[in-house]
């Protein structure tokens, strides 16, 4: 079961995105060149940087939801699990994971495809329910409760994953979220 697939029509009106202010502070916004926001689902993230950045590419495995980012317009959207993006290297300057990562179903494997398709002088922003608070750890057992197949990981690990690629990696915490942000070389 694709609990994504079954979310898509109310994704936007259940789940907040991260203030603009924010995303647009961590991520370096605007920049010129391209975006991918992968895991981006319905676009409800990529739609709040459509004017940050020349063009924007949404890769998500679940159709339903890539089809309300393409509804929406202004991003090409594409069908592809984060493990194998079909994408060539050094492709974006940017690349966003908004409350995905821990639905990745091999972790590992995706932080060596997002890195190869960043850019130079790129950047990674990955942000993810803070697991070490309590109300997150909460959350975490009720997706397990409902079969979906999350994976929490503490931040510091995602950043030192990461610093093992050659990333200057560092970790924010507001409330219950927490920013990985790697810049490449």
């Amino acid at each position: 079961m694709d609990h994504f697939d079954l979310l898509a029509p109310l994704y936007d009106r259940l789940i907040r995105p991260p203030a603009d202010y924010r995303l647009n502070e961590v991520t370096g916004l605007p920049t010129p060149g391209r975006l991918l926001d992968a895991g981006g689902g319905t676009g409800r993230i990529a739609e709040r940087l459509r004017n940050q950045v020349d063009q924007i590419v949404i890769a998500d495995s679940s159709l339903k939801m890539l089809k309300q980012a393409s509804d929406k317009g202004g991003f090409d959207a594409v069908g592809s699990h984060t493990e194998v993006l079909p994408f060539p290297d050094r492709s974006f300057e940017r690349i966003i994971v908004v409350d995905a990562y821990h639905h990745l179903t091999d972790q590992g494997s995706s932080l060596i495809e997002f890195w190869r398709v960043l850019a130079p002088g790129g950047r990674l922003v990955i942000e993810e329910p803070d697991i070490d608070r309590f109300a997150v750890k909460l959350i975490a057992i009720g997706e397990k409760l409902a079969f979906m197949r999350s994976h929490f990981v503490r931040a510091e690990r995602i950043a030192e994953r990461l610093a093992g690629m050659g990333a200057d990696a560092t970790v924010e915490r507001e409330n219950t979220s927490a920013w990985i942000i790697a810049d490449k070389a």
